[in-house]
């Protein structure tokens, strides 16, 4: 962890901003659920100071300015909360102050972005200003007017669809309860319990432990938030023994990213793409994840028939466990709690929240049923810190998606981008589909996979709509397609840190992680197509629909291994 690398007084410091996140926004969840600018202003607050504490810059006059950027961050966000009303009041007619708080504050908000995420989104972030200020002189298709830079910060910062809109509300109604929630349960011991469990279920089948990876990452990707976290963690077991057994170096470095990814998309938690779903369309997050149940376990179904194919052509069988699968889930069934209080509580209505908050407090039960696991005052303050540091990834991005939204919206192509992508597909769906596949392929080599999911439903969810896909499937569409980047070249992050933890070529083990991956790009084309897929239909259309996918999903399977030409192979010779 990098509050490690931090001094005593620093990592102090740094405990007790995570230790001040928990208890917060827990005591929130619970007395007032909806995020009010304080929730907001104090989250990003918090998450640039720490940014600036972990991130920091060279040597001693590195470090002061470093702390000048956390001072910066407190007194600007500082000034947006304690003047949120009178800001509010005056829109349209702010003081120069406001408007040199706004400039400063946008200004930070992308540094922050820089040291986290890299310099791709300075670039973004860079260019969308430009493009906000210089509109007048951008091609006719989609200029517009321009303003000044102090006014269009001032419009970034202060408006409702800029740096404080609803990447930010999202964060601090949702994602950083359920990022601490993760935290949590890691720490209770339940990740190991994801590991045996499946390991004595099929770890001694055909391909048993590629098999182990498929369940093993469905169980901890539904929490972790990350494909690439999700790969780094159960793939440091998984690849070795995959390749112990008999897969080839790059094809277990595929299949782990290919199976983590589809974490991304498994109920309750789904990463925090689907509480930014809820709050776009409206909808309870309960029935999000009734509409993502059913696909996710398809994609989960395709990949381990994939596994299972490629172990039957190469006859690789896994080694059978010392104990039974029912004996460890007998011994240790204690550990699925936490995610079945947290299921229960959302279908029942409860606020995703609130269900967070006692799904922490069961993680801290179930612990202590062991005495080595046992979450104790100082385990709750380490597990506090991990899940602070882990939100950080995604909270650093709330700056620049705010720039680049709010310009956006300024600018009216929101509106012309779908014309655009309607114009260009010719009214075609599929086309329509395919492009924005290709977008946020491109966008996500530079951003994360939940940011590019945002910034790319902002625009091609309203070019959907207009050919007829209902509002939820729209967005399950370009969710969907927001993971790609993570296993399809060139940039394939997930797929190239598999890779590395087998020692394989990165670019085949790509390719392997793309292949078994696809049915990442069959299902936006069936909740495109059929919209019974995402519940829009008769009780009768749907269990059609259900069926005539899963056996599809085992054909497309069982076609895209390929193990049918080897045995069209046998019966000719």
């Amino acid at each position: 962890m990098l509050v490690e690398k931090l001094n005593k007084v620093e990592q102090m410091l740094f405990d007790a901003m995570a230790l001040g996140l928990v208890l917060f926004y827990s005591y929130s969840a619970v007395l007032q659920p909806a995020a009010t600018q304080y929730h907001r202003g104090i989250y990003v607050v918090i998450t640039y100071v720490l940014v600036f504490l972990l991130y920091r810059s060279g040597g001693r006059i590195g470090r002061v300015w470093d702390y000048l950027l956390m001072l910066t961050s407190v007194l600007t966000l500082g000034y947006w909360v304690y003047n949120f009303e009178a800001i509010n009041y005056r829109a349209g007619a702010e003081t120069e102050l406001d408007q040199w708080v706004a400039v400063v504050g946008v200004l930070v908000g992308i540094e922050v972005a820089r040291r986290v995420v890299g310099n791709v989104f300075v670039i973004i972030g860079t260019i969308m200003i430009l493009y906000g200020v210089y509109g007048a002189y951008a091609p006719e298709l989609i200029s517009h007017a321009g303003d000044t830079f102090p006014d269009l910060c001032t419009s970034i910062f202060y408006k409702s669809d800029g740096v404080f809109g609803i990447m930010a509300n999202v964060l601090a109604t949702y994602i950083i309860l359920f990022v601490i929630f993760g935290a949590f349960l890691e720490k209770s011991g339940a990740q190991r319990f994801f590991i045996d469990f499946p390991l004595a279920a099929v770890g001694h089948k055909i391909g048993g432990p590629g098999k182990v990876s498929v369940i093993a990452s469905g169980l901890f990707g539904s929490i972790s938030g990350s494909a690439i976290a999700n790969t780094v963690s159960t793939g440091a077991f998984t690849i070795p023994m995959m390749k112990k057994a008999g897969f080839r170096p790059h094809v277990a470095g595929g299949i782990e990213p290919a199976a983590s990814i589809g974490g991304m998309f498994m109920p309750p938690i789904m990463g925090a793409g689907g509480f930014i779903m809820a709050e776009m369309t409206g909808l309870p997050y309960s029935q999000i994840m009734l509409v993502a149940i059913f696909p996710a376990l398809m994609y989960f179904f395709s990949v381990f028939m994939m596994v299972h194919y490629e172990a039957k052509k190469h006859n690789i069988v896994g080694e059978k466990s010392a104990e039974s699968a029912s004996a460890i889930l007998r011994r240790e069934w204690f550990y699925v709690l936490p995610l079945v209080v947290i299921t229960i509580l959302m279908l029942m209505g409860y606020s995703p929240g609130y269900s967070a908050i006692l799904g922490i407090v069961t993680c801290i039960a179930v612990s202590w049923f062991r005495k080595e696991t046992r979450i104790d005052l100082r385990g709750f303050v380490q597990a506090s810190r991990a899940g602070a540091e882990s939100s950080l990834k995604i909270g650093a991005t709330v700056g620049v998606i705010g720039i680049i939204i709010g310009v956006l919206t300024y600018s009216g192509l929101v509106l012309t981008f779908a014309d655009i992508v309607i114009e260009l597909a010719d009214g075609r769906l599929w086309l329509t589909i395919l492009l924005v596949a290709l977008a946020s392929l491109v966008l996500g080599m530079g951003v994360p996979v939940t940011a590019a999911y945002l910034i790319t439903a902002v625009v091609a969810v309203p070019a959907l709509t207009h050919l007829g896909v209902n509002e939820i499937a729209a967005h399950m569409i370009v969710y969907w397609l927001s993971q790609d980047s993570n296993i399809t070249p060139p940039v394939c992050i997930a797929a190239f840190a598999g890779a590395t933890i087998a020692k394989a070529n990165m670019w085949l083990t790509a390719l392997v992680a793309f292949k078994f991956a696809k049915f990442l790009y069959l299902a936006p084309f069936i909740f495109g197509y059929v919209p019974a897929f995402s519940l829009d239909g008769s009780a009768m259309d749907i269990a059609i629909t259900f069926v005539l996918v899963f056996f599809g999903t085992w054909a497309y399977s069982w076609f895209l291994s390929g193990i049918w030409i080897k045995r069209f192979k046998k019966s000719e010779a």
